[in-house]
């Protein structure tokens, strides 16, 4: 069954606008009150989006016909809405100690949650007073390595570095990732192995590509210390939900953090897979981060759907991409510090939201996931805005700008700010035929026309703007929680699961299968197709020439 694209409650609001530029939408002032809210440090606004308040009640209607609130509480209350795994969904609970309402999690999460926060919190405070060796810690850290893959990656990245400004002194964060031993290589050459803290970040302690890179940074401080490995086994931390082979692999049980079956990767930043981020802004600073979530949190769980920003975007995104035939949304923050924020929401909502069937097993009756891509302003306005500007196919956008920058550079802010409002304007209004043709004054008329053809945007492009108000602990912590109830929320309007991954399990069955025959160990490779057989063989015939 091919997923449609509008569903019938909608197909006469697309039939109707489809008659209606944007342009001519924003000249009604009352869109701002309906489609501009604040929450904190956040405004969303969603003027620029091609909806008017007959299409927005539709949405509303149908949003509240699908009891998203008892959803949502469901999720806040621990139930297994994970149901292909059968395992609760309570990464809110990880900051609810920063919430004004009382928490519906079951207390003893709530209880393990608390617990861990302290070990943190003691294990930075011995850091910060130079006591790191009464947690069995080399005496002096200078650089902290985080080495994880997906949501134990890209989360602490993301934060890493979207709070520079407020890093502690004399401590620097590095992040390994990917199986390419060319990052791990390098960065073995930049750092002193004696100061260097290496953070293993793997639920199952089984992932291939972070149990090599661990390998490789064991080996090196092994070699520091001319082969003692009692005293390497100092420079590794570990979280995990398996202490026992964390355990066997060298990291001593009293450095094993945990990791929850209730807390998905993608979702985790919140927990002890944040170790990286609260090391390198503190605890105080982690500690807001938190409470930036929490207070997203809240109004989740009590701002009616006309006010809600998780809501609101997710149906803006279930308009664009159900209503409208959008395929992809790009996502464009005008901030450097947020350069990590598109990787982020690949995986949070394209793992999340990639699915083809319901939580029942049965095929679904519309397109889920659009693609998620894009990069930081102004840079990729030399890049792909061409294609969006005058290219055949319309791609909403979602701009993320910051009011006050971390930096008194203002010039350079004002800037940046007025591209970022101009682009979006642009898209929304164009330019028409009529207007390019008065702008080109010289040649004939037909030369003139032919060059307006080319001048004139088509405009009507949709967008999405976030403002914050600055990039702080706090806003950076409420954008997330932001976009990840807006991820349950599509989940729950498309009847997907958005808490399991199978389509990444595949290809790792499939790796641990080839690379045996990689490395020679087996011969015999007619359980492979046709194409991965030659692409074996290709290999081995080239690393022996």
């Amino acid at each position: 069954m091919s997923p449609q694209r509008s569903p019938s409650f909608l197909a006469e609001h697309v039939e109707r606008l489809s008659r209606i530029h944007l342009r001519d939408l924003l000249r009604d002032t009352g869109r701002g009150e309906q489609l501009r809210h604040r929450v904190g440090p956040i405004l969303l606004d969603l003027s620029r989006q091609k909806l008017d308040a007959r299409a927005l009640e539709a949405l509303g209607a149908h949003v509240e016909a699908s009891d998203w609130q008892a959803a949502r509480d469901a999720m806040f209350a621990g139930e297994p809405i994970n149901t292909s795994e059968h395992r609760a969904v309570l990464h809110t609970a990880l900051r609810a100690g920063g919430s004004h309402l009382p928490s519906m999690a079951p207390r003893e999460a709530r209880q393990e949650i608390e617990q861990t926060l302290q070990r943190i919190e003691r294990l930075i405070q011995a850091i910060e007073r130079g006591e790191a060796a009464s947690m069995g810690l080399p005496t002096t850290i200078t650089d902290v390595v985080n080495i994880g893959i997906g949501g134990s990656d890209l989360g602490p990245r993301l934060a890493v570095r979207a709070l520079a400004p407020f890093h502690v002194p004399h401590m620097r964060s590095h992040f390994l990732t990917n199986v390419d031993g060319q990052a791990a290589h390098e960065l073995m050459r930049q750092l002193d192995p004696k100061r260097t803290l290496v953070i293993v970040v793997s639920k199952t302690f089984t992932t291939q590509e972070t149990l090599l890179n661990g390998n490789v940074l064991r080996d090196w401080i092994v070699r520091a210390y001319e082969g003692d490995t009692g005293a390497a086994t100092r420079h590794f931390i570990a979280v995990s939900a398996n202490t026992a082979e964390a355990e066997r692999w060298g990291v001593p049980v009293s450095n094993v953090y945990p990791m929850w079956d209730f807390v998905g990767g993608r979702f985790s930043l919140w927990s002890a897979v944040g170790l990286s981020l609260a090391l390198a802004i503190g605890m105080e600073h982690f500690r807001a981060l938190l409470a930036g979530a929490a207070r997203i949190d809240d109004h989740f769980r009590t701002a009616p759907w006309q006010e809600n920003l998780p809501v609101l975007l997710s149906l803006v995104e279930y308009w664009n991409r159900n209503g409208l035939g959008a395929t992809s949304r790009a996502v464009v923050p005008y901030a450097d510090l947020l350069g990590d924020l598109t990787s982020y929401l690949q995986q949070l909502e394209m793992e999340s939201l990639g699915k083809q069937v319901t939580s029942q097993g049965q095929p679904v009756t519309q397109s889920t996931s659009a693609v998620v891509w894009g990069s930081v302003g102004t840079n990729a306005q030399h890049a792909y805005f061409q294609a969006l500007h005058q290219g055949t196919d319309v791609v909403p956008l979602e701009f993320i700008g910051v009011v006050r920058p971390a930096h008194t550079l203002r010039s350079n802010h004002d800037a940046l700010l007025s591209n970022l409002l101009a682009q979006a304007a642009a898209l929304a209004l164009g330019k028409t035929f009529d207007e390019a043709l008065a702008e080109v004054k010289s040649g004939d008329e037909a030369a003139r026309r032919v060059l307006a053809a080319q001048r004139s945007f088509p405009g009507d492009r949709p967008s999405t703007m976030i403002l914050l108000d600055s990039l702080t602990p706090e806003s950076l912590g409420a954008l997330i929680a932001l976009y990840e109830h807006k991820v349950f929320m599509l989940g729950h309007l498309w009847d997907i699961n958005a808490f399991d991954q199978w389509g990444v399990e595949l290809g790792k069955v499939i790796a641990r299968q080839i690379l045996p025959a990689l490395d020679g160990q087996i011969d015999d490779l007619t359980d492979f197709d046709s194409a991965t057989r030659a692409s074996i063989e290709a290999i081995q015939e080239r690393r022996e020439g």
